[in-house]
């Protein structure tokens, strides 16, 4: 229905044609610029008609007549200019303009519109719920306010455009200046994540690596997973066939001879079988006798073929045997698409552009892949065509043909490619004959004989003689080949190599191995002094001639010579060489590394020449000195430690421990007189030295003179009184048997250093000896009260206390030295132990997890509650053990311990040795190591962990101490020492 204005709401007719009238002038001078006013008339609407039918003409009264132009008429309308907007006339919209009128319940054009939408209702609703905002408080934010913008439904004019765009480049300028830090802290955060949530995949990662080291033993030794699958399912029962004897077959045969009924395979005429394979039904019985010996007669003939009846050695024809083998090709696993799609496009690339190698090369191997030998072979031969210049193709057809057609290509592609050397070699490889290769060879150098590669592949075949006179052909025809050069003076005598190595320095004047070859042979022949000359020439000249001295490859190319025996010439090099490019401050930084290197490389010639030289540097550094010595201790030999110590001590007089140094190598001698003379030395350099007075106390009480030891001591108590001298005289009374002359030095020594714990120690533990236990408590109490945080001392009157049944006292007293010693993981140890030999396993463990939690990071703790807990839970301690103290040595040694117990021999050992690696002043790790090859290895196993032991001299270790520092082994060597430890230690983890 369409909507009619009605009559009363019409302004008058008067106003409503001046108004046209304006609108209509406007229109028209603004399309064509007319200066004059044009005429317009107008007819009535109302359908008042004049007697003769015409309208009436009415003047239009406009304002604009008679009057001058306004200054806008003309200019186009301003931005948002409605006409007639000031007087209410905003225009009229009809049916035209908004459609025809519709129902809510009406359909919409789309008939697959999903639900919601499929009625004009639903998408006027929709259009409504979208234009109202949503200004619910649960919508709201304190910080953004509403989550949509509260004018979205206004004009978006163009200074809310310009606002946006400034808005927009001032918040990609802030994002700017804050991008780098924002990125930095998400890769952080990612990072963090990645460590603390990582994938499955990484959490096994290090396990797929361990399994390279599962032995085939170990693998088998995995137990089979449980089937959780009820009996039904696990046991299922499989039909069971029984066989059926012969006398069945001839009974059923016999007794189908008459049939009642006509088989419809025998209505064509004839006597059909009815089944194929069977008998015609009526035929007899059935000979099974006749049957078994067919079967045995075929067998016969079909082993027959393949052994001789004879001698029972296999007869196999060759030449079929090997046709067989050479069609078992591996066919191609994948996707028969695959193949197809592959050969499409190397077809398409062939047809494209038939003269490109790479593509007939591809289409072969993709047919030998797939198993199609021959159809690679023409394909090859087919690209050999289309491209006889590529050294590719015919490599790859010599390939795939067999032998004497591989002859014949490569003889075909020599043909094309006369200077191709890789095809003469391909051809001398096919050739089996010595003679033939040479042959071959020598033809190929006549057509290149530039070629460095045919000349040594071709020197390679033959003898030494027919060798040198080929080298010097070929230093002729490629004199810029320092590996022909070398080559040939390696051949000749001493004086010709001479004159080859003058030759190849004046061409190829920039090698540095030539002038190191030169070196090399001048000290092979005695001529030592002129290498030094040799290696300082070949420095300048190489120099001259713009060549960089790179100082680490010299120093791998003297390293090379240490190792080829040539001993000056590296020494010379590394003199030469040292210190280039070194600024001075870092100059004994890096040459002790290079000496590291160079051992670690097994130069030891190299890392003494380093030496040499950083001490004729740095003649007064005692730190050199000392590596130096250490160096020629494990490396060398006793003498060259000696003279090297001897300088030491000339030029560092005041270094104490390069004089016991000296002392103890002439008295591992046995050379006592030597060692005296030293130490006699060292006190005339050092006159009120403790560490010597103590080093001449023990050279001689090692040698039975114990009255010259107690004079050195009186004389050291008097001239250089110090608590350890007074320690050391206690101690070689006490061990002497003196008690009495013990205590009165002991009494004498604790007036002076009261605050020196070890000796309330010995005091008490001689009052123990004599078993005067409340003697031997007092002393420890007092020397607690001087030294509250000696550990050893509180430890000492604990077990004092439990030996002598005070289990009570002995946990207080522990408490008590908690207290005062919080996060000592050796009192923690004690009362653990304390309470297990006490037989309270539960108060143990209690005990252990306080101490690991006060303590975390403590090996001693770790590795006793390894074995505090039962049997299938220690590796998974063990695991948390590691993962804490990585690298502590109790922590190895109780992983050595676990694996010994599971009987895991090798991963034990392995374990042990990395123990003694990372501590070998543990005497614990030794003693139970040799325990463990005293068990499971061989004599040479034994020897050498108890050689290794004796060098490496243990002083620390719970087991260790108990006998070393025992009075009656005080004389025992470290060798005795391992033995007994080892023989005292029992299996019981």
């Amino acid at each position: 229905m369409y909507e009619y204005l009605s009559y009363s709401t019409l302004p008058p007719l008067q106003t409503l044609t001046q108004d046209l009238s304006v609108h209509v002038v406007a229109a028209t001078m603004a399309t064509s610029g007319a200066k004059q006013t044009p005429k317009l008339v107008s007819k009535t609407s109302a359908g008042g008609t004049g007697a003769s039918g015409a309208p009436p003409v009415i003047p239009l009264a406009s304002p604009l007549m008679g009057k001058k132009k306004k200054p806008f008429l003309g200019m186009p309308a301003p931005l948002g200019y409605v006409p007639g907007l000031g007087r209410g006339a905003t225009g009229f919209t009809t049916r035209s303009d908004i459609g025809p009128a519709r129902d809510a319940n009406d359909p919409v054009d789309d008939r697959h519109a999903p639900p919601g939408k499929r009625t004009v209702g639903d998408q006027m609703k929709k259009n409504q719920d979208d234009d109202d905002e949503d200004l619910n408080d649960t919508n709201y934010d304190e910080f953004n306010g509403y989550a949509g913008s509260l004018f979205s439904s206004g004009p978006y004019e163009k200074d809310d455009e310009e606002a946006d765009a400034i808005y927009a480049a001032l918040d990609k300028r802030m994002d700017e200046r804050r991008k780098e830090r924002r990125e930095l802290r998400e890769k952080e955060e990612i990072e963090k994540y990645r460590m603390e949530r990582p994938k499955i995949q990484q959490q096994f990662s290090d396990l797929k690596r361990k399994l390279a080291e599962v032995s085939e033993e170990e693998w088998l030794s995995i137990p089979e997973v449980g089937d959780a699958r009820n009996k039904r399912q696990r046991n299922p029962r499989f039909e069971k066939l029984t066989p059926v004897p012969d006398s069945f077959f001839s009974k059923h045969l016999q007794t189908g001879e008459n049939h009642t009924s006509v088989d419809p395979l025998q209505g064509l005429g004839g006597l059909n079988t009815p089944y194929p394979g069977s008998m015609t039904p009526g035929t007899g019985d059935l000979d099974m006798r006749k049957i078994g010996q067919a079967r045995n007669t075929l067998m016969d003939m079909r082993l027959s073929q393949v052994s001789d009846s004879v001698s029972g050695q296999t007869v196999v024809d060759p030449k079929g045997y090997l046709t067989d083998l050479n069609s078992m090709i591996p066919t191609y696993g994948g996707d028969i698409s695959d193949i197809k799609k592959a050969r499409l496009l190397l077809k398409s690339v062939r047809e494209t552009n038939p003269h490109h190698p790479p593509a007939w090369i591809a289409s072969a191997r993709l047919e030998e892949v797939t198993g199609k030998l021959q159809v690679a072979r023409n394909l090859i031969m087919k690209g050999t065509e289309m491209c006889p210049k590529s050294e590719d193709v015919w490599l790859e057809a010599a390939r795939l043909q067999p032998g004497d057609t591989a002859k014949a290509v490569v003889a075909q592609a020599v043909r094309h490619l006369p200077q191709s050397v890789r095809i003469y070699i391909r051809a001398a490889e096919l050739e089996t004959d010595i003679r033939a290769k040479k042959r071959v060879l020598r033809k190929a150098l006549e057509n290149v004989s530039k070629s460095v590669r045919l000349w040594k592949t071709s020197v390679e075949l033959e003898e030494p003689e027919d060798a040198r006179i080929m080298l010097s052909r070929a230093v002729e025809c490629c004199p810029t080949s320092v590996e022909l050069w070398l080559a040939l003076a390696h051949l000749e005598t001493y004086e010709n190599a001479r004159r080859v190595l003058n030759k190849a320095r004046e061409n190829i004047p920039t090698d540095r191995h030539i002038w190191i070859t030169a070196a090399k042979l001048e000290e092979a022949n005695g001529n030592t002094q002129m290498v030094e000359k040799i290696i300082d020439r070949a420095i300048t000249s190489l120099r001259a001639n713009g060549v960089e001295i790179n100082r680490e490859q010299w120093i791998q190319d003297a390293e090379e010579c240490d190792k080829a025996g040539s001993v000056a010439t590296c020494q010379a090099v590394i003199r030469a060489v040292i210190g280039i490019g070194i600024e001075e401050e870092d100059r004994k930084h890096t040459w002790m590394e290079d000496s590291d290197s160079c051992v670690a490389h097994g130069a030891l010639e190299c890392a003494r020449a380093i030496y040499a030289h950083a001490l004729q540097v740095f003649p007064s550094k005692k730190s050199v000195w000392l590596r130096a010595a250490y160096f020629e201790k494990n490396h060398g030999t006793r003498e060259s430690l000696e003279a090297l110590l001897q300088r030491a001590v000339a030029h560092c007089p005041k270094a104490e421990v390069l004089w016991l140094m000296g002392a103890k190598s002439k008295w591992l001698a046995e050379d006592v007189p030597a060692a005296r003379s030293i130490l006699a030395l060292a006190f005339q350099a050092n006159p009120n030295s403790e560490e010597i007075w103590l080093a001449a106390v023990k050279l001689e009480s090692e040698n039975n003179e114990y009255e010259r030891a107690r004079r050195l001591l009186a004389k050291a108590r008097s001239s250089a009184p110090t608590a350890r001298v007074f320690m050391k005289s206690v101690k070689l009374e006490w061990v002497l048997g003196n008690i009495e002359a013990a205590q009165e030095l002991c009494t004498e020594a604790l007036k002076h250093y009261e605050d020196f714990p070890k000796l309330w120690m010995m005091r008490g533990q001689i009052e123990e000896q004599c078993e005067s236990m409340d003697k031997a408590r007092e002393a420890y109490n007092q020397g607690l009260k001087k030294c509250p945080h000696s550990v050893p001392l509180w430890l000492l009157l604990s077990r004092l206390e439990e030996r002598v049944g005070q289990l009570t006292r002995a946990r207080a007293i522990l408490e008590k030295a908690r207290l005062k010693n919080s996060q000592s993981p050796e009192l923690w140890l004690e009362s653990v132990r304390l309470e297990f030999r006490a037989g309270l396993k539960n108060i143990a463990n209690t005990l252990m997890a306080k101490a690991l939690q006060e303590c975390p990071n403590s090996g001693i703790l770790w590795a006793e509650a390894v074995f505090l807990e039962a049997r299938p839970q220690r590796k998974t301690k063990s695991v948390d053990a590691l993962k804490k103290c990585e690298h502590d040595p109790h922590v190895l040694l109780a992983v050595a311990k676990l694996f010994w117990s599971e009987r895991k021999i090798t991963k034990a050992r392995e374990w042990f040795l990395r123990t003694v690696k990372i501590e070998p002043d543990l005497g614990d790790a030794w003693a139970l190591f040799y325990k463990f090859e005293l068990q499971h290895g061989t004599e040479e196993q034994q020897e050498e962990v108890r050689k290794r032991c004796e060098n490496a001299e243990p002083r620390h270790g719970e087991l260790w101490c108990a006998e070393s520092k025992h009075v009656l082994n005080w004389q025992k060597k470290t060798g005795e020492i391992l033995m007994q430890v080892a023989s005292k230690i029992k299996n019981t983890f």
